[in-house]
C-alpha cells in the first residue's frame, strides 16, 4: 500500500512538472486558449495525467515517456505553425470575415460551424441589433466575434505576423506584396526580421524581433 501511494505521488509530481514545463516552454497561451491547438494541448495533457495517474499497471517510466512524446508532438506542431503559413492555416486556422458591409457570408458562416442562432447571439452580446450597421465581423480562431461598426474607425489586422506576410489581410488593406517589400527595404529590413506589422493611417507600423 505504501509503495502504491509512493508511485501515485511520483506520478503527481511528474505530471505537475510536465504541465509547468509546457506552460514555460510553449508560452501561456494554453492558460487562456486562443486557438484549437491550445485547447487540444490542455485536453490531451489533462487526459494523460488524469487517465493514467491512477492506473497502477502503468509504470512511472511509461507515464513519463507518454508525457515526453506528447510534449514533443506539441513542440513540433507549435514550430510548424510559427514557421510555415500552410501549417499555420491547417493547425491554427485563420480569422474569417463573416459579415462585410452589412452582408452575411452565409456559406462561410456555416463552413465554420456558425449557425444563424450563434451569429445572432454573438451580435447581441456586442450590442448589435441591426447587422446592416456592421462594417466587418471577424470570426476569430478562438470562436469569438470581433465586430467593427460603420461609425467606428476601420480596424486593420496585422499584415505581417511572425515574419510572414498575411496575403488575405494585405488584400483588404488595398496594398500588394511589392508595396510591403518596398516599405521594408526603406527600413533595411527583410520580412523574416519582422515580428508584427500593422497598416495604420497609410503607414506600415513595424515591430522587429
Amino acid at each position: 500500500m505504501v509503495l502504491l501511494y509512493g508511485d501515485l505521488t511520483l506520478k503527481f509530481i511528474i505530471g505537475f512538472l510536465f504541465m509547468v514545463l509546457q506552460i514555460n516552454l510553449f508560452g501561456r497561451g494554453n492558460i487562456a486558449p486562443t486557438s484549437a491547438i491550445d485547447q487540444l494541448q490542455n485536453y490531451v495533457l489533462g487526459g494523460i495525467v488524469g487517465g493514467m495517474i491512477y492506473n497502477s499497471s502503468i509504470t512511472i517510466l511509461q507515464f513519463t515517456l507518454v508525457l515526453l512524446i506528447w510534449t514533443l508532438v506539441v513542440f513540433v506542431a507549435k514550430f510548424l505553425t510559427n514557421h510555415n503559413n500552410f501549417f499555420k492555416k491547417v493547425i491554427k486556422g485563420t480569422p474569417q470575415v463573416i459579415v462585410k458591409n452589412g452582408r452575411v457570408d452565409v456559406d462561410l458562416a456555416l463552413k465554420n460551424g456558425l449557425s444563424a442562432n450563434d451569429l445572432s447571439f454573438k451580435l447581441r452580446q456586442a450590442g448589435v441589433l441591426d447587422v446592416r450597421k456592421v462594417t466587418r465581423a471577424v470570426f476569430e480562431r478562438n470562436g469569438q466575434l470581433t465586430i467593427i461598426l460603420k461609425n467606428e474607425d476601420g480596424y486593420k489586422y496585422p499584415i505581417i505576423l511572425d515574419g510572414k506576410i498575411d496575403m488575405d489581410e494585405l488584400a483588404t488593406s488595398g496594398k500588394d506584396e511589392a508595396w510591403v517589400e518596398s516599405e521594408l527595404e526603406k527600413r533595411g529590413l527583410d520580412v523574416s526580421e519582422v515580428y508584427m506589422a500593422n497598416y495604420i493611417n497609410g503607414e506600415l507600423v513595424i515591430y522587429k524581433y
